[in-house]
């Protein structure tokens, strides 16, 4: 495996959770770290925190913002003149029953959790494609692979990105681009705290024999 050191990554989603945790273990790797976010003062707290904060660049980011992804991308790129890996991070949640949901809701995760994402994505896939190198790791969920009771919304957003970075990873290997999908189970952050009627269901659907294997071809994946 390629060694990290060194690397210039952009985390999304950097102001808390999971963006941050990768954050502070990153910076004790000595990468190059963008980290993006829509609070711009939590950001830099989490800078400040950094084993090596002078490494580290602040790129407020609001994925609702498609129109400026050219902009965000080219500004990153002006930080250390390269990208080597996006950590496609930032994301909303959703809890309640489909009964009760608003379609303003569903339109709003998918927004953010997936167009925002593709946005970003697709704004910064042609210098990939140019420097034949790069890297887009993101961040989705078990919930990606597999509804869950409260979560339609959510888990619908997921299952999107998986569809569409399993086809990115088949168009553009051939141009050097890698894409990995991290599919976290139960992670205590600040974007959902879940009740424990919800965790109890989804403990038994990972029980299961049928879960218990297809756990094991996930892991197996790139």
């Amino acid at each position: 495996m390629q060694s990290i050191e060194g690397k210039v990554v952009w985390i999304t989603g950097a102001s808390s959770g999971i963006g941050e945790a990768l954050t502070y273990a990153l910076s004790e790797k000595n990468c190059k770290l963008i980290i993006s976010a829509r609070n711009e003062e939590a950001l830099q707290g989490v800078r400040n925190n950094c084993a090596k904060k002078d490494l580290v660049k602040i790129l407020p980011l609001d994925l609702g913002s498609f129109k400026t992804m050219g902009q965000t991308v080219e500004q990153a790129l002006s930080f250390y003149s390269s990208v080597d890996i996006l950590i496609n991070n930032a994301g909303i949640s959703q809890r309640s029953l489909i009964i009760d949901t608003e379609f303003e809701v569903y339109k709003k995760l998918m927004d953010i959790n997936y167009l925002g994402t593709i946005a970003l994505t697709k704004a910064l896939l042609p210098y990939f494609i140019q420097t034949k190198k790069g890297h887009f790791v993101t961040v989705t969920s078990l919930m990606g692979k597999f509804g869950s009771p409260y979560r339609s919304g959510y888990c619908g957003a997921k299952h999107a990105l998986h569809g569409f970075f399993d086809v990115l990873r088949m168009e553009h290997e051939k141009d050097g681009v890698s894409v990995t999908l991290v599919c976290p189970g139960f992670v205590q952050t600040n974007i959902a705290k879940m009740p424990s009627q919800e965790m109890v269901v989804l403990r038994k659907m990972m029980m299961s024999p049928l879960k218990t294997d297809f756990r094991l071809q996930l892991s197996r994946k790139k």
